[in-house]
């Protein structure tokens, strides 16, 4: 799994990766994201050119490490930390994860790099407490939070990666940026969240850490080491779905371990998906490069030809079970609807709900509920709304139980979208 950049160069290498190499997928960064519409016509584009589907990723956790936000036409999103110690509530999670699942599923995304399962052992840790990036300090806290909102993408086939095991939440450095030892700091309840949610059933991906752990492996750090990742993850822990390492470019791997020797390190030691923040190095194609090497190092006897083949049926599993490509919408990447979308969540609900609208253009907008009679019981908004997101809250209190509808109309096209109130 590659990212790009927008250089002639790096989209023609993307392209051929994609169509003549079998590219699994592709992580997407703010750099890569503009607007609503651009961001649905530019996943349609690269699923159109695949000939297997294309696992289309992004990190959306929420808060700062949310690349869907409220500048590219999406809006601003509450931190891990305020959803799990400053709120602690399962509506107010379930409701964020289900507005940027929404999100994802209506740009073309189908894979989740979140959500962050680290507990919260070091409030000044510099990638994930100084971020607020992690839920709480109580490790069931973090399971039964992570929990309800992979229920949420679920839902709506959306993939998810739980990161970054074995826990980053002790460590006193960054693993962006050296070389990051958590022998001394790493507690065993970090281990926890991961432990439940798999033995709940959790199969999607699981996103290693580099992070060093030296009673684990006295030479590399857990997402290069085959007795953290087989050992303890597959084999202890149970976990069969699929295993991504984290950014292979970071400066804990590349400064520390040569480019083809991690390559082969993270697939000896049982991960599926490699995962990196460009598609070209030293000016050449990285996917060509890898796939050169897997094939010679299975010819030498490095590499066991099995292990590629496990790797290989984990991924197609997990895209048959979760991946929709919304492709079926799209005739053309040029024919792109011009629409839009409306729901509310949560649904049934008493008294009140947020209604979401998802436009791809800017237009004159009138939004009014309904009910089972044909009656006007409120107008909503009669306003011009810019492309992107919007949201709306509307109070029942004042109405009887039953079936409502939120009619939409905009001077091109309309939508009716079914909700219950329910007292």
């Amino acid at each position: 799994m590659v990212s790009f950049n927008s250089s002639s160069e790096s989209l023609d290498t993307l392209a051929y990766d994609i169509a003549h190499r079998n590219l699994g997928g592709i992580l997407f960064f703010r750099s890569n994201l503009a607007s609503p519409t651009q961001i649905k016509q530019q996943n349609a584009s690269f699923q159109n050119m695949a000939n297997t589907p294309l696992l289309l990723a992004t990190d959306q956790e929420g808060g700062i490490v949310a690349r869907l936000d409220e500048n590219n036409g999406y809006k601003q999103t509450r931190t891990a930390y305020e959803l799990g110690t400053e709120i602690n509530r399962e509506d107010s999670t379930r409701a964020q994860a289900h507005l940027m699942a929404g999100w994802m599923k209506q740009a073309g995304f189908n894979f989740n790099l979140a959500p962050v399962v680290d507990v919260n052992v070091n409030p000044d840790s510099p990638a994930i407490g100084g971020l607020d990036r992690s839920f709480s300090s109580d490790e069931y806290s973090v399971f039964t939070h992570a929990a309800w909102t992979i229920d949420e993408y679920q839902k709506q086939n959306i993939a998810t990666a739980l990161k970054h095991f074995p826990g980053h939440g002790s460590a006193a450095g960054d693993s962006h940026h050296n070389f990051t030892d958590i022998t001394n700091t790493w507690e065993e309840r970090e281990l926890a969240p991961f432990k439940f949610l798999i033995e709940g059933g959790y199969e999607d991906a699981i996103l290693t850490a580099h992070v060093f752990k030296e009673d684990w492996d006295s030479v590399y750090p857990v997402s290069l080491s085959e007795y953290a990742i087989s050992t303890i993850l597959r084999d202890s822990l149970g976990f069969k779905g699929v295993v991504i390492t984290d950014e292979l470019f970071m400066k804990a791997i590349s400064d520390n371990y040569g480019f083809d020797e991690a390559i082969i390190k993270a697939v000896n030691s049982d991960s599926d998906i490699l995962l990196f923040n460009k598609n070209l190095h030293q000016d050449k194609s990285i996917t060509h490069h890898i796939i050169k090497l897997i094939v010679q190092k299975i010819g030498e006897g490095v590499i066991d030809e099995a292990t590629i083949d496990a790797s290989y049926n984990r991924i197609i599993e997990l895209k048959q079970r979760r991946v929709i490509t919304h492709t079926e919408s799209f005739a053309s990447h040029s024919e792109l609807p011009s629409g839009l979308d409306i729901g509310n969540y949560p649904n049934p609900f008493n008294p009140s709900t947020e209604i979401t609208l998802t436009l791809d253009n800017s237009t004159d907008v009138y939004i009014s509920i309904v009910n089972s009679i044909g009656q006007t019981v409120k107008e909503i908004a009669h306003q011009r709304l810019s492309a992107g997101f919007h949201q709306f809250t509307f109070d029942g209190t004042d109405l009887a139980s039953g079936m409502y509808m939120v009619v939409v109309k905009t001077p091109t096209s309309g939508r009716i979208h079914k909700m219950m109130l329910i007292k």
